[in-house]
């Protein structure tokens, strides 16, 4: 990239705020697993829409390669340049603030940058919930959530980050501002526009400000772990849950028994919530907008109903808040842990729910007939259907060895979540990790449809070029 060119991108923002390739980007150019690591000539951090506005112009004038980063905290590479060195990041981390919080309405509307733990604590401070949940959530921004529609642990009842958006404000690769930062529940005037640009990774614009929505803060909340035998018992306690709840069950998480006893071994201050180890594991929450009572009353008559019915083996409900929170770190260090067994393979799937079991039998069976030592790391939010059927290397095998197992496993499995009508992605996005799997998946019809609407919207693919679709 021309020298000059860099200059006038830095003067947008002032050369405080422009980090070159001479300085320590690591962070800006590295994806946290370390499978995907880019080059880019400089890091752009506006502190304002006018100067995102500004830097598209200037990228669309130019074709120069934009890719937006938010928190950095993806895991598909989805926000990571290529190694050409010739696409910029643009880093959102400076649009920080709250620009509104209507207590009336419920709803705030915050810029890209704003944390997501920031926001959940602004709504607790004024008795409101907002549902977003994730384990990056002390690191990960807001616009990056949009961007990748985050799903996380309350999607049960309160959806994807889709639905927990009213209105957006976006910055198209041609440096225009659509302005979409409406908190209206109806509005039929057209196509709903911000849903192009959730779920889209910055590839059709910069999200740079959104109308959040905000719910009652639940006065009371139960929280039970279960270890059952059969992962359908599973399916069908999810279902009488559903029906004895509704919309007050917030949580159903599922673990098998592999990643509960390698969390619990491998973490500390870990440990199991109940006398023994099952095949299969659940987490249960319970809110109530009445009492923590109320709520511990309906947790306790669903694992009633489900003993009498044999769908469980032992269960245990908390007893206090410290107690929830070490019922939901058992589930939430999965993923550490893991790391700590050594090297693994991870799918992010998602299954029709009444399908999850016929689904795990044969994919069991495909993996351990390959590797027939394999630890099989099944967890996720039964509640949605998300499953991430991860699979860990035998005890004291060779990593790269295993490892080099991991393409045929993946198609394989790939092959499986399809034939079973389910999702490659399901939470985590496409980015480069899954943009050649994503070809050969969808219905060309969808591929097509997509690729029509980046074209119109980005005709210089330069907006974050290369993820989720390519149109070379």
């Amino acid at each position: 990239m021309q020298p000059d060119l860099i200059e006038h991108f830095r003067a947008i923002v002032g050369a405080q705020h422009a980090l070159s390739s001479n300085d320590d980007i690591t962070h800006y150019t590295h994806e946290n697993r370390g499978l995907f690591v880019g080059q880019t000539p400089l890091v752009l951090k506006p502190a304002t829409t006018a100067e995102v506005s500004a830097i598209m112009r200037l990228a669309h004038e130019t074709q120069t390669p934009i890719v937006p980063q938010g928190g950095h905290t993806g895991h598909v590479g989805g926000a990571v340049t290529d190694e050409s060195g010739s696409q910029i990041v643009l880093s959102l981390e400076r649009l920080n603030t709250v620009r509104e919080l209507d207590l009336e309405s419920s709803v705030m509307i915050c810029e890209a940058g704003c944390i997501l733990e920031s926001i959940q604590q602004i709504a607790d401070n004024n008795d409101l919930l907002f549902p977003l949940a994730l384990g990056s959530q002390g690191s990960c921004q807001i616009g990056g959530n949009i961007s990748t529609n985050a799903g996380g642990t309350g999607v049960l009842a309160y959806g994807n980050t889709r639905q927990l958006v009213m209105g957006l404000e976006v910055v198209l690769p041609s440096g225009e501002i659509w302005n979409g930062l409406r908190s209206l529940k109806k509005d039929n005037t057209g196509y709903d526009l911000k849903d192009l640009f959730i779920g889209a990774e910055g590839t059709l614009g910069v999200v740079t400000a959104a109308v959040l929505k905000l719910f009652p803060k639940p006065k009371g909340k139960a929280v039970a772990f279960c270890g059952m035998d059969r992962v359908g018992d599973a399916v069908k306690l999810l279902k009488r849950a559903t029906e004895h709840a509704g919309q007050s069950l917030t949580a159903f998480e599922f673990m098998a028994r592999t990643p509960v006893q390698l969390t619990v071994e491998n973490i500390e201050g870990v440990r199991n919530p109940l006398n023994e180890f099952h095949n299969w594991h659940t987490l249960i929450e319970v809110s109530s907008n009445r009492s923590e009572r109320d709520a511990t009353e309906t947790l306790e008559a669903i694992l009633g109903e489900a003993l009498e019915a044999g769908l469980i083996a032992d269960a245990t409900v908390s007893s206090s808040i410290a107690q929830q929170k070490d019922f939901w770190r058992l589930r939430e260090t999965m993923p550490l842990a893991q790391k700590e067994a050594g090297g693994s393979m991870k799918h992010d799937i998602s299954i029709p729910i009444h399908r999850i079991a016929d689904f795990l039998i044969e994919a069991n069976e495909i993996v351990l007939h390959e590797i027939p030592d394999a630890r099989l790391y099944t967890f996720g939010h039964l509640g949605d259907g998300n499953i991430h059927y991860n699979v860990t290397q035998p005890k004291d095998a060779d990593e790269k060895a295993f490892l080099a197992q991991q393409p045929e496993i993946n198609d394989k499995i790939h092959r499986l979540v399809v034939s079973y009508n389910g999702s490659v992605a399901a939470e985590h996005g496409v980015g480069q990790l899954k943009r050649d799997l994503l070809t050969k998946t969808k219905d060309p019809v969808e591929l097509d449809l997509m690729k029509s609407i980046k074209q119109s919207l980005d005709p210089n693919n330069i907006m974050n070029p290369r993820k989720v679709i390519d149109l070379r």
